[in-house]
């Protein structure tokens, strides 16, 4: 499974200059929501008001990856003071939530329990968070941001190739609800290639929002009809629960990489303290002077200790107390890279069931404006098309975050990621996540990325920067094969490409289990300013269904899109 990529390149008639952009860039998941995002800048909004409307653009045309029934993360810049923060919009769990919800009377978890339907469901930060975004730093009304979602929940979007497979995935999930049926398939079968997707239950609940901001999503007839449906199917949603809702603004964590600065997502996201604790062993190897065999091995190995952390010590810090500073500090790194043998692999311990990482769900967008504003953000419901469920009356599809929680300690998730205690469920706890919105800045450059993946996202963005680190164009970092170690299960996955034969049998004679996937995986987006010229460049991942337009001055990238369909 693959997420689509579109990336659009806005360029203004702006001199270059060393702290000012000559363009704006856009990229995301999905054309109409790059499309979104352009007319917002091109109307004067800056880029936090963009990502208000790719936001909520992406969460009407790709509802398999996210929506207002679902979260994530924004980190964003503000070019004014350098005011750095990570916007926290991840779901919570319910407050009749408990840490065996999960498992049966011996104790052992239940299949599907966590993924299929409401009880599967985390309270939604999105809407919030997109509340908060707006209000506290774009420059637009929230209804003029969300007019464009509007417009494309009433009018439509033509399903693709991608929309197919994956609702051929959720097919039976998406069939047992109703009204998730009624929009998303067509008499109980994967629509035709083009069939239009239409949901104008959605369009009026983006209309409360717009009109009544988080009170029209969290209070109110939106949230009634929420709970009544979620609680008629199954589920332990209550009033309380939507209105108790709110989005946390947590400072980012921040590493040091040669010379850049590493700026990702904090707990309740895995991403940068894993990321960073990667960056920080590898700092001390030559990579550049090894050969390539020793050089994937080293950064397996990386991988291998940095998600041993993750299942150790993470999870929501306003629940338990996890040790950041400690995990990203360099002394931890140098204690973890002292026990990598240049010659042998180092076992994974305990085994467990732990089940093969998989999918490429949650989606990714980043923005940077002409005023040098950007945002890196990654949104998500889960599992493709989340928990299958819809809210009647509200157009609503609910996430099924709560599968990201460990329902019993050592037991694996969907994507093969195992827990400890640290990440139990609990009432109004926000659930470990691997999304990982970064920036890496640099005396005379920023990168904006970020990815889709599940449980590769944070290796996918690890390898990213490790391209950008070695001066190459985003290009070549979206583009480079990917390999992945997530701890448990003691396996390296690999893309097809990612290593030659040589390479191959020479990390299996140091021990490693290879296991080559049958398909290629994740859809980064990524942007960089160089601040020598002004000159913004932007990058497709061509594992995507999408493409980029480089924009001249005078913007004529908007004649290439089509017109933006009507909105209130």
């Amino acid at each position: 499974m693959r997420k689509t990529l579109f990336v659009l390149v806005l360029l203004f008639s702006i001199p270059a200059a060393a702290e000012r952009p000559s363009g704006a860039a856009v990229a995301t998941a999905h054309p109409l929501a790059s499309e979104a995002g352009l007319r917002i800048l091109a109307a004067g909004g800056n880029a936090f008001d963009a990502a208000v409307a790719v936001s909520a653009a992406l969460a009407v045309v790709e509802p398999q990856s996210s929506g207002l029934g679902g979260g994530g993360f924004w980190l964003i810049h503000r070019a004014g003071d350098g005011f750095e923060t990570m916007i926290d919009g991840r779901e919570r769990a319910p407050s009749a939530a408990r840490a065996d919800m999960y498992l049966d009377d011996k104790g052992e978890v239940i299949p599907g329990r966590s993924m299929d339907g409401p009880l599967a469901a985390g309270i939604p930060g999105t809407p919030a968070a997109l509340v908060h975004l707006a209000q506290n730093y774009g420059r637009f009304p929230l209804a003029e941001s969300l007019a464009p979602a509007i417009g494309y929940a009433r009018e439509g979007f033509p399903v693709t190739p991608l929309y197919q497979r994956l609702a051929r995935f959720r097919l039976d999930a998406l069939k047992t609800s109703p009204a998730a049926a009624r929009i998303f398939l067509r008499d109980g079968a994967v629509p035709e290639l083009g069939h239009t997707i239409r949901q104008p239950d959605l369009a009026r609940t983006l209309e409360a929002l717009a009109r009544h901001g988080a009170e029209g999503f969290y209070r109110g007839p939106v949230a009634k009809r929420l709970v009544t449906a979620v609680r008629e199917a199954g589920g332990i949603w209550t009033l309380d629960d939507l209105a108790d809702y709110r989005v946390v603004e947590r400072p980012p964590l921040r590493g040091r990489y040669g010379g850049f600065t590493v700026t990702a997502a904090a707990p309740p996201s895995s991403g940068g303290v894993a990321l960073i604790t990667m960056l920080n062993i590898l700092e001390d190897y030559d990579l550049a002077a090894l050969p390539p065999a020793r050089r994937s091995h080293v950064i397996i190995e990386a991988m291998r200790r940095a998600y041993r952390d993750r299942a150790q010590h993470l999870g929501d810090p306003d629940h338990v107390e996890v040790p950041t500073r400690q995990l990203i500090d360099k002394a931890h790194a140098a204690r973890l890279r002292a026990d990598i043998a240049l010659d042998r692999a180092t076992p994974s311990t305990p085994r467990t069931d732990a089940q093969e990482p998989e999918g490429t769900d949650t989606t990714h967008f980043s923005i940077l404006d002409g005023d040098g504003n950007y945002v890196a953000a990654t949104l998500s419901i889960n599992y493709p098309f989340g928990s299958g469920f819809v809210a009647e009356g509200t157009g609503v599809l609910l996430n099924d975050e709560m599968d990201d929680f460990s329902a019993k300690p050592g037991a694996a998730n969907a994507y093969g990621l195992v827990g400890n205690d640290a990440n139990a469920i609990a009432p109004g706890k926000r659930m470990l996540s691997s999304m990982s919105p970064t920036f890496v800045t640099g005396p005379d450059r920023v990168a904006v990325l970020g990815t889709p993946g599940g449980s590769r996202i944070i290796t996918m963005v690890l390898l990213g920067i490790l391209e950008m680190a070695d001066g190459k164009d985003p290009q070549a970092w979206v583009a480079r094969p990917r390999f992945h170690h997530q701890y448990l299960p003691d396996k390296v996955f690999a893309e097809p490409d990612a290593f030659d034969e040589g390479v191959a049998a020479e990390l299996r004679r140091l021990g490693h289990t290879l296991e080559v996937t049958s398909q290629p995986w994740g859809n980064m987006q990524a942007l960089l300013w160089d601040r020598k010229t002004g000159r913004v460049s932007a990058a497709s991942d061509p594992r995507g269904e999408g493409m980029s337009f480089p924009g001249a001055a005078g913007m004529p990238v908007l004649q290439q899109v089509p017109a933006l369909n009507a909105a209130p």
